[in-house]
Order: C-alpha cells, then structure tokens, then sequence
C-alpha cells in the first residue's frame, strides 16, 4: 500500500517529534514513523531535560514554537537553575522529570497536531530517485512517498547493547535494534561510522538507606522552561522530589577493577568511541587512577514509581560486577535493582555531509538530526529536529510551488520564499551546534556546552524569545500569542531601564539603605543604573527603599504574572551592558564574513596560493560563507585573507 505526505519524519524520539510537530504547523502533509508509540520521546538515559548549555537550547526550541519546553514543565518532578553563582551568560535551567508522563505529555501534543499523522512501524529501504530521496518502505509493506525525508533514528541503527561479554542486539533496552536502513541509506554515497554511548544501572529505592546520602533538593522560584505563562501553573504544582548524592570508595573500585578483563571497553568488544564528557565508571577509574572517590547522584524516575536512576555509574561491565561494587557503598549495601547498565554501539553520519538546514549534501530532500548525526543528548537532538522539520517543510513548499500539480495542495508562493532557515552562531546555541557539526565534523559524540560559544552572553537562557520568536513568527511557526507576549515583555523590561537609566538618587535618601544591604554608602549623586551595577544591589531589594522607583515598577508590569521574569531580564542587561555591548561589536564584525558567499566560487583542489591541508578541507567540507571557512580546523586566517584578496575585497 502506498501513502504519500509532504515530508516523512523516522524516528519518535526528541528529535523526531520536534521535527515533525514543526513540519506539520507549518503547513506539510507529515507522517512521523515509530516502532513503539509507548515510547515516544522515551529518555532512554536520564529523565531529565537541560543543564549546562542545554539548557539555554530548550529555552531556545521554547522561544521558536517547539515543544520541548513545555512537555518538560508539566513533567516536572524538580527545577534547578544551574551556575547561578556565576555570570547569566552560563545560567543553565535543569529539570528532572517524570519519564512516563513525559511521554504521554508529548503524545498527547502530536495525536491533536494537524496535518500530523503516526504510524507504527519499523523503517526498512529509504527510496531514493536520481540522488533525490521520494521515500521510505517499511516491514508491514507500507510504502510512504514523501516530497521530503528526515532520519531521526537515534541509536537504532544496527544498534549493539554490552553487558560485560553479552552482546545484545537493540536499539536500547528490550527494544529492537534497525539492522537495514544503514546499509539503504549509504549505498547511495553517504559515509557512516559508529558511536558509544551508555546507562547506569536503575536502582530500587525501597532498598537504599537515604539516612546515609545528602539530599539535593530543587528550586522554589519563578524559573521554568516554556515562555508561555500558560505552563506557570504546571511549574507551582511541581512536587520538588529531591535527588540524592553519594559517592564511590575504593572498595568500589577495586570490585570493579576486578572485571576489567571482561569489561567490553578494555577486551576489544567495543571498537567505537564513546562520549569523553559522560564517561563511563570503569572510563574515570582507568583516567583518574589516583582518585578515591566519585560523586554519584540518584535521581528520581517518576512521581509514583520505586525506580531510580544512578547518574555517574554508567557502566558496560558484568552484571554481578556491577551489583557487588555498588553494595561497598554504605547507603546501598541492601541494594536491589531493576536492571544492570550497559553500553551501546549504533551507527551515525559524517555531519559534515550536511548543508546548515540539515539536509544531506548527497541526497537531495533528505535530512538528518539527533544522535545520527553524533551528538549526544535529548536537548541536542530536539534542536536539530526542529530545524530539520523547518526546513523539510521549505522544501516540500517549494516542491508544491514548482509543481501545482503535484499531490498535495498547491501554494501561491513557497514557504519563506524558498529560504532555509537557519540560525547564526550568534544567534543561539543551536546555530553554533549545527555549525560546529557540518563544519568541524565529529570524531567522538559531541555534547554542547558554553564554552563551545564564542557569544554566549548574547545567548543567554533569559532572552532565547527576544532572539528567536520573531524570526519563528514570520516563518509562521510561532504562534501570534506567543509574538505578542514577547513584544509586550520587551516593552515592559525596555521601559523598566529607561527608568533607573533616567532617574538621579542623592545619597541623603539612600545610604541608611545601601548600608543594610551591605555597599558602600554615596558620596555624591548618581543615576540608579549605576547603583543597580553593584553585586550586593537588585531591582527587587532596592526598590522598596526607593519609592518612585517602586511605583513605577507597579504600573510596568502591573498584574503580569512574569513580574520577576521581567525583572530578571532588566537587570541582566543593566548589569552586564558593556559586556553585552562589546561582544554584539564582535559579532557584527563575524557576520560581515558571514555575509561573503562563497558557495561554487573556488576551484580548492587547484589553488596553489593556500595550504594543502586548507585545500583539502575546504573541499571536503564546501563552506556555503567565509565565516564557515575561517572556522574549519586546518584553514588559518592567512588563507581566509588570499581567499578575500582572490575575491577583489
């Protein structure tokens, strides 16, 4: 049986479902294809959503329409803001959530998205006519024609599970592995390797001795992920479950010394590389051989199950190793569990075969996100299937456009114009994700963090919706409440700067209260701006010693349920304006090489004036701008410079 959609999306996982809830709101006839649809958006590690950088690239999947954010709040069992320690640039929000409601959240969002269907099934041959993709076949014999196709098959991919010397095939526990698309998929040129990843073992916790662990409790405050006010009611309903911390001892490390001749890492078993910044148990014993001791956090699962996650004990050896090493440490010396780690191996594809809009260099319509394309993490892969579905979306439009009489409604004029949409790296952290992954590639799993950003004050997780919903809303993804709520919190968060940038305090007035919050008393005037740059002064512990300054708060943002969220926004730019300021000078000067196209321009292999290696990476890599260039590993700036030159600028 044959059906046909506009864009085809395989795989459910968080990738999948954000790639193709935005295909089908932005107007494509789409079907989303899954083995299990119990499993949909399945965490198959840590029930948790956002972290250091990962954080700020939920928000930003938030700020463009996605759903990523939303499903978190409601799912939410505790929020912590990361690094609030630290400058807002590495604020980092962090939800530990409810593995099965999560799910059925997402489910339930995508079962009542129009022009979205689902279908049950496993992916067997992708379709391919004259390097154009126009489809997939499945093991029911179902045949889906699509004007577009985005992979989203996470670790499925002949994926191989280890437990010390047990090798189990499958996708990731007690789900079956997909053994054919690989081989349909690379026949037709496109490279592809293999990855590791792995899980910690889930424990009960009927059977762990709490008295003896630290409890890590969450946050009481305003933060959550979705910009929606809508979602605040989940965020106060929340139960604020604790985790828990631990840690190893020798004891543990010898137990698990003792099977590294069985451990799949150290036999020969596992050939593949796994990720360098979640490593494995055995992984921080052979790195750090002097170390006594390792933190360990258990985490909750859900709000009504036993089940528990173990995060820092990911581990491949043997089952018996596993439990008599766990049991050496005190709080766990009852411990019962519900199944051992593992590690698994999966094939993924060279990044660097991609265009900035996810769609293969090969194959033309056909797009890739998530751990197929050898990051890591829920977080990275929704980022990457929002832009993936976007985009599919594009092209399927413009396919309609060219072909009125194609299946499917025709348009007037094609989606943005026929433009993929793309983000910058100044932008958001998912214009630097994508950027890095097709422009330096990936020789272990990539993982986001701050420090991969060279803007990260300009991509803050407070902002993502002043960056991004904009742009999102005149693509026709974001929603008109969603633009206006942004466009009134800005107003709000413009207006309260104005105030303090505009407003004089004399010290008589105001030194009794610098001196109970602890700073330096005035000696002469000064705008409130300035006093609002001292580390021990807020807007909110400040304004009630300031009476106009109080009054004015309360007729900005008067009955807004995100008052602080308002708050917290001024205060950000007030405090950090030069720095906000000096790197948006930077960025300006990137984006004028951003702006030299040089797609189709050079003959690499015959310019004699750079470097070998540049030329052999710039071919192979075919940079679409001169800012993708200059990031290439292997091209310095001298060869950017003779570029220009050759190009009379």
């Amino acid at each position: 049986m044959v059906f046909n959609y506009d864009v085809v999306v395989v795989g459910a996982g968080h990738a999948g479902c954000e790639a193709a809830a935005a295909a089908a709101k932005l107007g494509a006839k789409t079907c989303l294809i899954t083995m299990d649809m119990n499993k949909i958006a399945q965490m198959s590690c840590n029930p948790a959503i956002g972290g250091i950088a990962k954080g700020q690239i939920v928000r930003e999947i938030d700020a463009l329409g996605g759903h990523t954010g939303i499903v978190t709040d409601r799912c939410s069992l505790q929020f912590r803001m990361l690094n609030l320690s630290k400058g807002p640039a590495v604020w980092s929000p962090r939800a530990q959530c409810d593995r099965a409601k999560f799910i059925w959240a997402w489910r339930e969002i995508l079962e009542n998205t129009p022009n979205l269907n689902i279908w049950q099934d496993q992916v067997r041959e992708l379709l391919v006519d004259n390097q154009r993709v126009v489809g997939v076949s499945t093991y029911y014999g179902a045949e889906f024609r699509a004007k577009c196709v985005v992979i989203t098959a996470g670790t499925f991919l002949n994926g191989l599970m280890h437990i010390g010397r047990v090798k189990i095939p499958g996708g990731r526990c007690a789900e079956a592995a997909s053994l054919e698309l690989t081989e349909s998929i690379t026949k037709h040129g496109i490279r592809a390797g293999r990855m590791k990843t792995g899980t910690p073992v889930r424990i009960d916790r009927r059977s762990v001795d709490f008295s003896l662990m630290e409890m890590q409790d969450g946050d009481h405050d305003f933060h959550k992920f979705s910009y929606l006010p809508t979602e605040r009611v989940a965020v106060e309903e929340r139960n604020n479950i604790p985790c828990w911390m631990c840690y190893t001892n020798t004891e543990v490390h010898d137990v698990l010394r003792s099977g590294f001749a069985d451990s799949p890492l150290y036999n020969g078993q596992i050939q593949s590389i796994g990720p360098r910044y979640c490593p494995s148990i055995e992984t921080k014993l052979h790195t750090f051989p002097d170390k006594d001791e390792h933190l360990l956090f258990l985490e909750p699962e859900g709000e009504n199950t036993n089940e528990m996650y173990l995060n820092g004990f990911s581990s491949s050896l043997p089952l018996d190793i596993q439990l008599s090493a766990l049991r050496k440490i005190p709080a766990f010396r009852n411990l019962e569990i519900y199944r051992p780690g593992y590690a698994i191996e999966y094939d993924f594809f060279d990044p660097t075969q991609l265009t900035h809009s996810l769609e293969s260099k090969v194959i033309n319509n056909l797009f890739f996100a998530g751990q197929v394309n050898g990051t890591t993490g829920y977080e990275e892969a929704a980022g990457q299937g929002i832009i993936a579905g976007i985009n599919a979306a594009i092209n399927s439009s413009v396919i309609n456009f060219q072909n009125p009489h194609s299946n499917g409604e025709s348009k007037s004029a094609p989606l943005n114009d026929g433009e993929s949409f793309t983000l910058q790296r100044n932008e958001a952290y998912i214009g630097v994700l994508i950027d890095d992954l097709v422009t330096k590639g990936v020789d272990e799993p990539y993982r986001m963090f701050t420090s991969r950003a060279e803007y990260r004050i300009l991509l803050r997780q407070d902002d993502a919706d002043m960056r991004l919903t904009e742009r999102s809303y005149r693509l026709g993804l974001a929603t008109e409440e969603r633009y206006l709520l942004m466009q009134t919190k800005r107003e709000k968060r413009d207006a309260i700067i104005e105030f303090v940038t505009n407003f004089s305090l004399k010290p008589a007035l105001i030194n009794s209260a610098l001196e109970s919050l602890g700073t330096t008393p005035l000696r002469q005037g000064c705008k409130l701006e300035e006093l609002l740059g001292r580390p021990q002064i807020n807007i909110t512990n400040i304004a009630p010693h300031i009476e106009p300054f109080s009054k004015e708060l309360d007729r900005i943002i008067a009955g807004d349920v995100r008052r602080e969220e308002i708050i917290e926004a001024a205060e950000i730019q007030i405090k950090y304006k030069g720095y906000i300021y000096r790197e948006q000078q930077m960025a300006d000067k990137m984006i004028r090489l951003e702006n030299i196209k040089i797609a189709g321009k050079f003959d690499y292999p015959n310019m004699t004036q750079i470097s070998i290696e540049a030329r052999q990476k710039l071919q192979a890599i075919q940079p679409t701008t001169l800012a993708q260039a200059s990031r290439i590993p292997g091209v310095s700036p001298s060869d950017i410079n003779i570029m220009l030159v050759l190009m009379g600028r």
